[in-house]
């Protein structure tokens, strides 16, 4: 089946089609930067140049940064307040007039993953990471999803976990990767210290670096880098549309 898959992000919204039966892109992906404030009005907008870059006429599955409950969107750390307890599926189906669906970013990069990529067969405990703007995150137990899970948000050292250990952070703080690796390893630790997971897997913007920062990583659990790559969350995104 071929679905439109949205990743919206608090830098960047891109999208694709994507034929589920495989978790392959079935065009070059699209991307726009997301627009600042991150208004739902104004980001809807961008989802629906996305949809018509492609000329899109049939489902779309789209992928949120934030909790996401029956349609709505219930938090908002890296786009505009207006999102909290809005009505998000309702106002994509109207802009776009597809069916969509909507999911939080990082379970989408997880279902991606879990069935496509780095978690594909994996039993037990599975923690998804994209490392982006923020910190997204998704829990898998023996494949099944814990949905909305905003580990991001933890608190290290007195300050949310993506305010510390984010690509946005290394990028801003221009932190070198052994600086960096440092902050990353420590809320890893901490993950681990308290789940116990048997694999992490790093998705986001920063899983084309995992050579560079993985050599320094000391958990217990294994660590590897998405297969999909920075893809995850657009193909779990359409993925979650045929769910």
């Amino acid at each position: 089946m071929e679905v439109l898959g949205i990743d919206i992000g608090g830098t960047g919204i891109k999208g694709a089609p994507v034929d589920t039966l495989n978790g392959a892109l079935i065009a070059e992906r699209f991307r726009v930067l997301t627009p600042q404030p991150a208004t739902p009005g104004a980001v809807i907008r961008s989802v629906v140049e996305v949809v018509t870059h492609f000329n899109w006429h049939g489902e779309i599955g789209v992928g949120y940064p934030g909790v996401v409950k029956n349609g709505y969107t219930m938090t908002a750390a890296n786009v505009d307040p207006g999102w909290i307890g809005f009505n998000a599926l309702d106002a994509l189906q109207q802009a776009t007039g597809c069916p969509v669906s909507l999911v939080n970013d990082a379970d989408a990069a997880g279902l991606a993953e879990m069935r496509f990529g780095a978690g594909r067969n994996q039993p037990n405990v599975v923690i998804m990471l994209t490392i982006g703007t923020g910190i997204g995150t998704a829990l898998f137990v023996n494949g099944h999803l814990v949905p909305n899970t905003e580990m991001g948000h933890l608190i290290i050292r007195g300050k949310d976990a993506e305010h510390r250990a984010s690509e946005r952070v290394r990028v801003e703080k221009e932190l070198s990767w052994k600086a960096w690796s440092k902050r990353f390893n420590e809320y890893l630790t901490y993950l681990d210290n308290l789940f116990w997971p048997d694999l992490f897997i790093i998705g986001g913007g920063v899983s084309k670096h995992f050579e560079r920062f993985s050599h320094r990583l000391t958990v217990r659990a294994r660590v590897a880098p998405a297969g999909l790559m920075n893809d995850a969350g657009i193909v779990g995104a359409a993925m979650a549309r045929t769910a």
